[in-house]
């Protein structure tokens, strides 16, 4: 095409023809015509200049041959794909040629342009047992990058290209040159300018210099013509650039632009040509001369384009060009309904058209006077007259006839079952429930204990045998059981053998099934009836027949009753449609225990007198053609089959001369409803017309559990077929295809007339039963008899035990719209069958009510989807055509789940690229998006008993996270389009406008204070006694003069008793000795003495060595920094970290004790150090070592600011940060903890806590020495081996105030759950703990603290001695929980608004809601605000914000920080001063999150108490979508939604949200979680993961405190160092692979 517009004279082309291309142009530009009317048109205008296409049209058309040799070739390929076909095991049941070809031509169109793929998921080798990897490499298609950029932003004009940037230019449609878009926007001025001047002049009225451009075709210009006049009106319409000079402008709205991107390219669709140089210079000639200011283009200037709306629009579209700020409201809009943006309605969307369908009848049953009055009649007539008659023949696994029941024997046997079951021995009673439990090949055992039940007056219930409790629906079925009160179940010896049985041969209770009475009604176990016996209390019409169990499509199991009048009168109705007689021999391959297999195999058969032939499932498994062997040798006359059994018979057929079927003059398909069944059924008949098939026999039918028999095709009448559009029946629109159309559409066959004596219609599936219009689709209902009296509140059937549901399904009215919204008087059943009815009254099925899928308004069919998916090269891929297709809700919306069996010779990348494919045919043949494609192994789907996809099970155990898949893919971000939008931060709102909001509003600004501090000169009347009290070594020295022998620290051992003890004066000693150690000469290691102002790392396990090293430095002026020494089983994960504390502390010697200084000198400890390039150690002191010489210490500060110890830490955020604490801060913090928590030289403190930084360290080494009080010291290691040891010693040593951390809360809650009640019986309580309080600098965990209260409520722990405290790095104890203080308090606050931070308390339970532990009440000395922190003004009470804290004991500042941005950034915050409120008050930012609400309870001052919440850390924060989110309430949404996980993690990567979880179980449950994941996160958060990795237990680094170490997290797994089982990205990129390094290797034994 392009090669024949090049050869085109433009100059022979008329003006004419031009103006209307342009015109064309204006049309594609406006969206007023598509794409392929626009070069329709445009090639019948330029048809006649198109020479050289014409050749080759004709130069085409003159060799046929071509055109004939590739249809000859294509159609021996198809007869040979065919013939392959035929010996495989590919399910074409769900074939069509037709809809194959849009699979395969939707693929090709795709591969066009750019598909965004997913990456290959990261799996363990131990994951990938099934085949050989092969590398693959990525196809150019799929590394095709996209060119065009700007995306919609929600206004009315059409971006064009150029917007993305001020240096990109754009194509000119006219030239094919780039223009920049500057002379686009002058372009359009110059030739709007001279418009507004007088109508009576010309073109040749104006000057060569004002003059628009001039069109040309060749060298020679033609003169100005009104057809120029008009060119120039019209173009400015198709010019691509529009936007304004100036930035401020608001944009022009009202003028329609057209993209670059959506009008066609110059190249090859502009039909007519312009000298690039010539417009380029009279461009830049009118841009230099007089470019015209903003000012000067005034509103009737810019609207004087063509446009084709009225006034009011355009009045209308001028409005929105005025600046408007948002109301107020809109920034505080945090409702469900609000935020998620509806699914918009398409207006293109097809619609009916056609009137109102009106109700259809049958024919009139016919009158005939020999009909027996029931069905236990019509047994009786036949076993009387005609004994010896065949009524039903089992056939074994071999084909042959395992035994004939004949109707004398049936009627003998009917009676003895019923005499047996009313005998006093079994105690039932007619009108009692009963279970019938046979396999599927006993077909007579059943018969005659079904029409035995019917004598009898019992009600059948038919249910599958229980093979164990966890099959398919078993549960279900013990429920129904239940709910029906069945205490009897009936089954044979065989049958009772192959039961569950218990240790005693007794028949195993099943899940959720009753207890059961068992009769066996073999002929030897039945009682002989006497001579005349008949049943007391015959049947009546209103009784019951049976139930019939049916599985709905969310998983639930409801029993379907059949009166005998509706089962009598169904079966009058079937036999005078189907003209069956006694001399018809029917061969059943149907179950039949139920459906259309027992109404029409066991009922309707039996009521006529016919010969029934029953083949069981496990034969045509086996060996599938018999049954066409038993038609032909016993020349039967009827079959019923399914779909399926057709195609097995195809698939393992073979050359048998012997098939005649040439008797067979009726062939019902029982699933002949579903549209998919025509492939089967056209590939039988054209393989087996040529044994004496008949084209008319094949009979089509529907059915339904409801209504039974809906409608059948009847013998010997045409069959009707039609082709629909699926994009209209999306919408419910029929719309019929012709034979030669390329849009996707599905084949129907018709599935005949309505029985006699019914009626039938069509209404709408959603709310009121309207009638349908006659070109639209909707649900099938039918009337078994107008006019009857309803029984029991039905016309014969309904729902056992569910009245409600019954009245919409069986009471259903009609009701015509069009005719004044008259109702039917008579009830109609829902069928549950979707589709319409053609003119001829034929019924034609497009689905099922239980297949349907409803997505953003349209409704999809399972089995059309299904369709889609097998067109993709099943015989590769998919196993034995094993797939299911269902929906689950997700976000208000239906999400599209495809569940495949994969075959076991298939690759990763081949499988990946194959759920590639199949996403994308869906799209394009579906227009919807496959939320999550799941491959399993072979046999992995739940399968009915007779071998078909159990689609409710196969959709609870996905729910569930129990398929266990071997691959799955994800695409979400195509999927989910109805998440909120995002909200955008507005900065123009400063920290003086919210403060003066806050005024007008009169909300209480947030701030509260703890307990006040009197000087220490006030409390001492002497200087030196005030010295004691600022310095924790002269506190010491004063305690060993005044208490020598008081206790001080005790430190419990293993065994719980103690190990070492430490007086005042024994500490005073050990702490001088330590002192002359360091202080000593020269020593041994070759270094000098150490120097007042030295730091030295203290590397001690948790004990009293620790505390005496301490103050041994103290003693000598050295500054301690404690550190964690380095485990010795694990050194490569925790010497690094030692090694960086010292190396940043800049420690000139480290105290230690023998073993770990061993440790630091191991070889493996020595090579982990030159693999940093760091060789030896600082000098090393070992304190249990003797100074050389005894100095006398009498080291005295010389200040209170000077530095006392360094505090290292790791924070969550990744940052190592050392803070500096003085000697004035040291006293300040352990006088306000004995303050708030009354410590006295009488009490006790049990400690079990991290003492290396934090609060714990204060706890440990301070607190004790300053306020006298004894210290049991408890380390953490000690409670791996003994949990129960921290209970032991809090009760034996009758602990009044504990400390302990989240770690040993976890700990004791896993070791201790079981004992309790031992525990109590040993004499253990806590009754007298009066604080327990949890030690953390993170959100207080409410669900483990109230179960750690529970679970010791029986050992006398009060509720309201369990609290937490809250401190950070700047302040190490901001909040703590005091025994006069009040009551921890608890609020639920709304997790929507905190995601925008705002504060909104909600009740308890409410939806969103997040349950918040008050922090401890804030310390003596202390001040809390909350502030801004991006404006730095003080908050309300009703405000998110950082909690900032003046104190007495707040850090002086950062020593070092490493991993972070700086020293001297992080002294900022120390350093915080409010912008509004309190401006003269010195902060610490805490880099906390929280907010302070005002309670009703009265803090000791007497004033209402004001209770601080901490929300969260402010580094650790997820900015997504404007929103704030905070990791831990993503982490226990996650944790919930399934019991396989043990722990989570969530961090922020390149604008994607990584989730870690940590898998519980095997390795091959892995994959189940991903979905459950996205799910999870979508549903509560509105958020889309970007990757969920599953890792194994222990994965998530935890600090000593409890603390998730996400920062750590997230650089192992950047650097590939998490070694994860499964990594899903569901982030979209142009290429992919498989990471070959985090592949770990397992042995096939591990998975």
């Amino acid at each position: 095409m392009s090669s024949a517009s090049q050869q085109i004279q433009f100059e022979n082309v008329p003006l004419e023809v031009k103006a209307k291309l342009a015109e064309l142009d204006i049309e594609i530009s406006e969206g007023d015509i598509t794409q392929k009317g626009y070069e329709k048109k445009r090639l019948k205008l330029l048809q006649p200049y198109m020479t050289k296409t014409k050749v080759l049209v004709n130069e085409s058309k003159a060799r046929p041959d071509l055109n004939n040799g590739s249809n000859a070739n294509r159609q021996r390929n198809t007869k040979a794909a065919m013939s392959k076909r035929r010996h495989s095991r590919r399910d074409d049941r769900y074939r069509s040629d037709a809809h194959t070809e849009a699979v395969l031509a939707a693929l090709a169109k795709r591969k066009t342009k750019r598909i965004p793929v997913l990456p290959i998921p990261v799996k363990r080798q131990s994951l990938m047992v099934h085949g050989v990897e092969t590398n693959i490499e990525s196809s150019d298609d799929d590394l095709q990058t996209d060119v065009s950029t700007g995306d919609d932003d929600g206004s009315l004009t059409r971006r064009s290209n150029d917007s993305s940037s001020p240096s990109s230019t754009a194509p000119s449609p006219v030239t094919g040159q780039r223009v920049p878009p500057s002379l686009h926007l002058n372009l359009r001025e110059h030739i709007q300018q001279p418009m507004k001047k007088s109508d009576s002049k010309t073109m040749d009225d104006y000057s060569p210099e004002t003059r628009p451009f001039t069109i040309t075709s060749s060298s020679a210009k033609p003169p100005p013509t009104p057809l120029t006049k008009k060119l120039a009106d019209i173009m400015p319409q198709i010019l691509p650039g529009s936007r304004p000079l100036s930035q401020n402008l608001p944009p022009d709205v009202a003028n329609i632009t057209m993209s670059a991107n959506s009008g066609p390219p110059a190249s090859s669709n502009s039909n007519f040509s312009l000298h690039g140089a010539e417009v380029t210079e009279a461009l830049q000639k009118k841009v230099l001369s007089s470019r015209p200011s903003v000012g000067s283009i005034n509103d009737e200037q810019e609207n004087m384009s063509v446009t084709k709306v009225s006034d009011k629009i355009q009045q209308l579209l001028l409005t929105l060009k005025r600046p408007k700020k948002k109301p107020l409201a809109e920034y505080f809009q945090d409702e469900q309904e609000e935020l998620l943006e509806n699914t918009t309605v398409d207006e293109n969307a097809p619609k009916p058209e056609g009137p109102v369908t009106a109700v259809r009848e049958g024919e009139p049953l016919p009158s005939q006077t020999n009909i027996p009055h029931s069905i236990e009649a019509a047994i009786h007539r036949c076993g009387s007259a005609n004994p010896k008659a065949p009524c039903l023949t089992s056939v074994d696994l071999n084909g042959k006839t395992a035994y004939t029941l004949t109707y004398g024997k049936l009627l003998s046997r009917m009676y003895r079952v019923a005499y047996t079951l009313l005998h006093k021995r079994h105690g039932l009673q007619a009108g009692q429930r009963v279970a019938l439990v046979f396999p599927n090949s006993e077909p007579i055992p059943f018969t005659y204990s079904f029409y035995g039940c019917l004598l009898a007056g019992l009600v059948p219930v038919v249910v599958e045998v229980p093979m164990s409790s966890s099959d398919p629906g078993s549960s279900q079925l013990g429920f129904l059981l239940g709910n029906c009160g069945v205490k009897a179940a009936l089954t044979t010896e065989h049958c009772m053998k192959a039961l569950p049985k218990t240790e005693k041969g007794e028949v195993a209770h099943l899940k959720g099934w009753p207890h059961l009475q068992w009769v066996m009604i073999d002929s030897r176990n039945l009682l002989k009836n006497p001579s005349g016996w008949e049943p007391a209390g015959q049947s009546v019409t209103n009784q019951l027949a049976y139930i019939e169990y049916k599985t709905c499509k969310l998983g639930s199991m409801v029993g379907v009753v059949h009166t005998r009048a509706a089962i009598h009168r169904h079966c009058r109705s079937v036999v005078g449609a189907l003209r069956y007689n006694p001399g018809d021999i029917m061969v059943n391959l149907l179950d039949f225990k139920r459906g259309m297999g027992l109404v029409h195999g066991i009922l309707a058969s039996m009521f006529s007198g016919m010969h029934v032939y029953c083949i069981p499932y496990a034969l045509m498994k086996q060996n599938p053609i018999q049954w066409l062997n038993i038609i032909t040798k016993n020349k039967a006359s009827i079959a019923l089959v399914k779909s399926r059994d057709l195609h097995w018979t195809l698939a393992m057929q073979r050359d048998n001369a012997n098939v005649n079927l040439k008797t067979l003059r009726m062939m019902l398909i029982s699933d002949g409803a579903n549209p998919w069944s025509i492939g089967s059924c056209d590939m039988f008949l054209a393989e087996f017309e040529k044994r004496g098939l008949h084209r008319n026999v094949i009979s089509p039918c529907a059915w339904s559990s409801e209504a039974l028999t809906v409608s059948i095709k009847r013998p010997a009448t045409d069959a009707h077929r039609t082709a629909l559009s699926l994009h209209d029946m999306s919408h419910n629109v029929i719309h019929e295809e012709t034979p030669t159309s390329q849009t996707p559409s599905v084949v129907l066959q018709d599935c005949g007339n309505i029985l006699p004596g019914c009626k039938m219609a069509v209404v709408r599936m959603e709310g009121e039963p309207n009638l349908c219009q006659t070109d639209e689709i909707g649900e099938v209902v039918v009337c078994a008899k107008p006019g009857d009296t309803p029984v029991n509140g039905s016309l014969g059937s309904w729902y056992y035990g569910l009245k409600g549901i019954s009245e919409r399904v069986f009471k259903s009215h009609p009701v015509d719209e069009n005719n004044h919204r008259r109702r039917e008087q008579a009830s109609f059943v829902r069928t549950g069958l979707v589709g319409y009815l053609n003119p001829s009254g034929r019924l034609f099925v497009t689905g099922k009510t239980d297949g349907l899928i409803q997505i953003s308004g349209r409704v999809l069919n399972a089995d059309d989807i299904v369709a889609t998916v097998l067109a993709i090269e099943p015989i590769r891929f998919v196993y034995r055509g094993r797939i299911a297709v269902f929906g689950i809700s997700v976000l208000k919306d239906e999400r599209l789940v495809v569940v495949v069996e994969q075959k076991p010779d298939c690759s990763e990348d081949q499988c990946f690229k194959w759920m590639s494919n199949v996403i994308q045919a869906v799209e394009g043949i579906h227009n919807v998006g496959v939320y999550c494609l799941s491959l399993l192994a072979p046999n992995g789907l739940p399968r009915t008993p007779l071998g078909g996809v159990h689609l409710s099970e196969t959709r609870s155990r996905f729910l569930d996270g129990d398929l266990r898949p071997r691959n799955i893919l994800m695409s979400p971000h195509q999927c989910v389009v109805n998440l909120p939008k995002p909200r955008q931060k507005h900065k123009d709102i400063g920290a003086a406008s919210v403060l003066q909001g806050q005024v007008v509003t009169g909300v209480r600004l947030a701030e509260s204070k703890g307990r006040s501090l009197a000087p220490l000169m006030e409390e001492e009347e002497s200087f030196e006694k005030t010295r004691k009290f600022q310095y924790l070594s002269e506190i010491l020295r004063w305690r060993s003069q005044s208490t020598p022998d008081h206790a001080l620290f005790s430190q419990i051992g293993p065994k719980g008793t103690i190990s070492h003890q430490l007086t005042c004066m024994q500490l005073h000693k050990k702490a001088e000795r330590i002192a002359q150690l360091l202080l000593s000469p020269p020593n041994q290691h070759g270094m000098s003495a150490l120097s007042t102002g030295d730091n030295v790392a203290l590397m001690f396990p948790p004990g009293v060595e620790l505390v005496a090293a301490f103050y041994g430095c103290l003693y000598a002026g050295c500054v301690p920094v404690p550190v964690r020494p380095p485990h010795a089983r694990s050194l490569v994960s925790t010497l690094p970290t030692v090694r960086k504390i010292i190396e940043i502390s800049k420690v000139v010697a480290i105290l230690s004790c023998g073993p770990v200084i061993r440790t630091l000198r191991s070889k493996e400890a020595l090579s982990l150090l030159q693999t940093i390039h760091i060789m030896t150690w600082p000098p090393m002191f070992d304190i249990d070592e003797s100074p050389k010489k005894r100095l006398p210490i009498s080291y005295r500060p010389p200040t209170p600011e000077l530095l006392a110890y360094i505090d290292f830490s790791i924070t969550t955020a990744g940052t190592l940060a050392g803070i500096k604490m003085n000697h004035c801060a040291a006293s300040n913090i352990c006088r306000s903890m004995k303050l708030q928590c009354e410590l006295y030289p009488s009490r006790s403190v049990a400690l079990c806590l991290d003492p290396y930084s934090g609060l714990g360290l204060a706890l440990w080494c301070l607190s004790s020495v300053f306020s006298g009080h004894q210290t049991i010291m408890l380390p953490p290691l000690e409670l791996e081996a003994n949990p129960q040891l921290w209970l032991q010693t809090v009760s034996q040593f009758k602990v009044r105030d504990a400390f302990l951390s989240y770690a040993v809360v976890e700990q004791c809650m896993k070791g201790l759950t079981q004992q309790i009640m031992n525990l109590k019986e040993r004499g253990m309580t806590l009754s007298h703990v009066r604080t327990c309080v949890i030690v953390a600098e993170e959100r207080p965990r409410v669900q483990l603290t109230s179960n750690f209260t529970k679970l010791f409520k029986d050992l006398g722990l009060s509720p309201r001695a369990v609290s937490t405290t809250f401190g950070c790095r700047v302040n190490v104890a901001v909040c703590m929980q005091g025994a006069s203080c009040p009551d921890p308090t608890t609020v639920y606050v709304d997790m929507r608004a905190l995601r925008n931070d705002r504060v909104a308390l909600v009740e308890k339970g409410s939806p969103h809601s997040l349950c918040l532990m008050e922090t401890g009440k804030i310390l003596p000395g202390s001040k809390v605000v909350i502030a801004d922190p991006d404006t730095l003004g003080q908050c309300s009470d009703s405000r998110l914000g950082e909690i900032w804290v003046s104190s007495g004991h707040t850090a002086q500042g950062y020593y070092a920080v490493y991993g972070g941005e700086g020293t001297d950034t992080y002294q900022t915050h120390f350093q915080g001063y409010l912008k509004t409120g309190d401006t003269k008050t010195q902060y610490a930012r805490t880099g906390f999150l929280g907010f302070l609400k005002r309670t009703e309870l009265t803090s000791a001052t007497g004033e209402r108490h004001d209770a601080l919440y901490v929300v969260g850390s402010l580094e650790e924060t997820l900015e997504l979508r404007g929103m704030r989110y905070h990791p831990i309430d993503i982490e226990n949404s996650v944790v919930r939604c399934s019991s396989k996980i043990s722990e989570c993690a969530v961090f922020h990567s390149t604008n994607l949200l990584v989730v870690v979880v940590e898998l519980k179980g095997p390795e091959n449950t892995a994959l189940d979680l991903v979905p459950l994941v996205t799910n999870v996160i979508l549903e509560e958060h509105y958020l889309i993961a970007g990757v969920v990795a599953v890792a194994d237990p222990g994965s998530i680094p935890i600090n000593s405190r409890g603390e998730k170490q996400r920062m750590h997290l997230r650089d192992s797994f950047l650097q590939d160092q998490l070694d994860p089982i499964y990594v899903a990205s569901f982030v979209l990129v142009a290429s992919s692979h498989v990471r070959e390094s985090s592949l770990r290797k397992y042995s096939p034994t591990s998975a």
